[in-house]
């Protein structure tokens, strides 16, 4: 079913290039989900179609992390080799890792993953500058549109791990909890690493989104901050002893 659907899909999106509906150098052209023109709705086809891809490559996948991060960080930096161990530890346990794909804190994991000859998926965003594919990914899905890639990071994992990183990291770390929060998702650990870098913005929420009763009391409980490899990785086992999906 899956593979019919691609292929009608294929081939409307091949009419829509053969018939010029969007006009590729456009000003909004670069901007993806600003461009939504003439061929509004020939453009949900393609959003379907990265839907498809990414659960046809993902469907069978067993117990797996994602694994957020910077793309920036160096492979000397000390995260990049925490990042790989970490990965390599979820694989010994039975986890396979999803990760945007790129470089940084993504390679790190990917990499860890793929040294223990667990599954390492790279879900690659195109973007105009810093992501290109890295080359530990055993498993590679091309995305040009965000939401539909962040599904598959939510969809996928039993848990959410966010090392150190910018605001890339701060967007789906925030979403899942908010996710979770709001019962749009079941509950998984989503767990911060590091306890310097996310320190501050821990305290920031206890300060003042509690404080000001922005955030119950009880949505403290939907994170975990941790530095320990071990830790972090018994954490997310020991949830799923306990918590089993109906």
């Amino acid at each position: 079913m899956l593979l019919n659907v691609r292929y009608v899909i294929k081939q409307l999106n091949q009419q829509i290039q053969g018939k010029n509906i969007m006009k590729q150098n456009s000003i909004n052209g670069k901007y993806p989900i600003n461009d939504f023109k003439t061929g509004e709705s020939w453009r949900l086809f393609k959003i379907m179609g990265e839907f498809v891809e990414g659960i046809d490559a993902l469907y069978n996948l067993g117990p797996a992390v994602s694994i957020f991060g910077s793309a920036r960080t160096s492979s000397y930096d000390s995260n990049y080799k925490k990042c790989e161990n970490l990965a390599a530890l979820f694989a010994r346990n039975g986890f396979a890792t999803i990760t945007g794909g790129g470089g940084g804190i993504m390679e790190a994991a990917n990499k860890g993953a793929a040294k223990e000859n667990a599954d390492s998926i790279g879900l690659n965003i195109t973007l105009p500058f810093e992501q290109q594919p890295n080359p530990y990914a055993t498993i590679k899905v091309e995305f040009k549109y965000f939401f539909v890639r962040k599904v598959m990071f939510l969809k996928y994992a039993q848990a959410y791990i966010a090392m150190p990183g910018g605001f890339g990291t701060l967007d789906e770390m925030f979403e899942a909890i908010t996710l979770i929060q709001t019962q749009r998702i079941r509950k998984v650990p989503v767990i911060l690493v590091g306890i310097d870098y996310w320190g501050g913005l821990v305290k920031w929420i206890k300060e003042r989104l509690l404080e000001e009763k922005m955030i119950s009391k009880q949505n403290l409980d939907l994170f975990h901050l941790l530095d320990d490899p071990e830790k972090i990785v018994q954490t997310v086992v020991d949830f799923h002893k306990t918590n089993q999906p109906d």
